[in-house]
């Protein structure tokens, strides 16, 4: 398959899988599922939705959050990792967000990335999710999975996404992301599939018998 086909039968066949992908973390607004983006990194998303319901109760609105602290939303997050740099992070964007937003989550990759812990990842994820502006968050399964698949060099995040949002129709992305996450954590996974064994692997390299060396984020 040349690289355009292996994209449309990807796309086809993980839509017939996950036709209505849900949003993986819990939230109830944008500023919820600001702050549960950011804990995701380097946790998983299980571990996070364990975690932000007593966060979110002390804490659901900027101005709430404010008034906790650092040390108060420290000792709730500290299970999850990083969690001293995502408690500064955490107070840092709800006083943005009062002081500059007006308490309200911008919908602008350049301000969201203005705020404290938030990079272009997050960005992403809260523009697709939240507001529905197109976008290809790149995350660790879509990073690696992007490689098997042969999508991608993944010489760096930022060369993954441009990658997959010049293969794949622009209204597809907030949909499509999602969907290759999930297939990432059923059937390839870091360890249980190398690019040989998972039934994507399998069909778009039929002849492939040596593992794939994926470069990591």
């Amino acid at each position: 398959m040349k690289k355009t086909e292996r994209a449309a039968h990807i796309q086809e066949q993980l839509a017939e899988r996950y036709p209505d992908p849900p949003i993986p973390l819990d939230h109830t607004d944008p500023f919820t599922l600001l702050v549960a983006v950011l804990l995701s990194a380097q946790c998983t998303d299980k571990k996070v939705n364990e975690i932000t319901p007593a966060l979110f109760r002390a804490g659901g609105t900027p101005e709430a959050m404010s008034k906790l602290g650092v040390e108060a939303i420290l000792e709730i997050i500290r299970p999850l990792g990083l969690a001293p740099q995502k408690a500064k992070a955490i107070d840092g964007l709800s006083r943005r967000l009062i002081d500059v937003y007006d308490s309200q989550v911008p919908d602008s990759f350049e301000a969201l990335e203005s705020l404290p812990g938030v990079g272009h990842k997050t960005a992403s994820v809260v523009m697709a999710q939240a507001f529905g502006h197109p976008a290809f968050p790149v995350d660790t399964h879509i990073h690696r999975l992007a490689q098997r698949w042969g999508l991608t060099d993944g010489r760096s995040v930022k060369q993954t996404e441009q990658d997959l949002k010049r293969l794949f129709p622009r209204e597809s992305w907030n949909e499509l992301h999602l969907q290759i996450i999930f297939y990432g954590r059923e059937f390839c996974t870091a360890r249980g599939c190398d690019g040989t064994k998972c039934p994507l692997c399998r069909e778009l390299y039929p002849r492939r018998r040596s593992p794939v060396v994926h470069r990591k984020a």
